[in-house]
């Protein structure tokens, strides 16, 4: 029994050892948004669009984001930060990741418009500052649709990029599946990087009580910060116009002039 002890602390060491020099924990971030529910009807109220009544949640493809760096550190250990911007009504937003299983969660405090390149330079200076290894985020938020923040960021920060991801593998580094003209393109990735996520056949786990009882109790951390003078000016935002009213048409006689308005006007022939 003394020599099986004596082994199983030898062992025990040797893996110890192993961790601290051998293995290197990666510290990933990833950025979520809150954003108006895709379900809800927008109203514009003067020359701005009215978002006092709409339910806010996080963007749907921040979803994925979050998923694969869970799984990222599933894999390769390490810790997962939420880090949005925003202001105190986007603690939900870190308050439902947290409850997933993230570690950290970072509010970039700012509650007013902020363009392109302002968005970007601040991620990119919490980053940088952060020591991050990888950085998740969604391929386009759900209310802009740009799809500019992850390669912006890896511009700014000089880092590897890759966009629309819809698989990930963790052995060995990263190695990405995003879809290309005729198929997929399997890509290895050097880190650091920015992964941009799409769905994919990603499946996002769900809380569990446990998670969102002490996602509850987090503490959000809050830092401010001094963006860049905006480079755009928002004039004033419109509803796109009504869609005409659609056209019926019935008996094989109506043939010729359906053939010809799905060629000339719906340009689909």
């Amino acid at each position: 029994m003394l020599l099986q002890y004596f082994l199983n602390t030898n062992v025990h060491q040797s893996n110890s050892l192993r961790l601290l020099i051998g293995d290197t924990m990666v510290n990933i971030a990833v950025l979520v948004k809150q954003v108006p529910d895709t379900n809800s009807k927008i109203q514009i109220a003067g020359d701005r669009v009215d978002l006092s009544s709409v339910k806010m949640d996080i963007s749907p493809y921040d979803e994925f984001a979050v998923e694969n760096a869970l799984q990222h550190k599933d894999s390769s250990g390490g810790t997962v930060t939420a880090i949005t911007l925003g202001g105190p009504g986007a603690d939900k937003v870190l308050k439902g990741v947290k409850a997933l299983g993230v570690d950290n969660i970072v509010r970039l405090d700012y509650d007013g418009f902020m363009d392109s390149n302002g968005l970007q330079s601040v991620l990119a200076n919490e980053i940088s500052s952060g020591g991050y290894d990888v950085v998740y985020c969604g391929k386009s938020a759900a209310d802009t649709g740009a799809g500019s923040t992850g390669p912006g960021i890896a511009e700014r920060l000089g880092w590897s990029s890759v966009s629309n991801i819809i698989d990930i593998k963790f052995e060995n580094g990263l190695t990405v599946t995003s879809p290309a003209e005729g198929g997929n393109a399997i890509i290895s990735v050097t880190l650091p990087a920015v992964v941009s996520c799409d769905k994919g056949a990603t499946k996002v786990r769900k809380s569990n009580v446990k998670g969102i009882m002490m996602a509850k109790k987090a503490q959000v951390e809050v830092k401010s910060v001094s963006p860049p003078d905006a480079s755009i000016t928002i004039v004033s935002h419109v509803m796109p116009p009504a869609k005409p009213a659609g056209k019926k048409f019935e008996g094989g006689a109506s043939a010729e002039t359906v053939a010809q308005l799905l060629r000339d006007e719906a340009n689909v022939i």
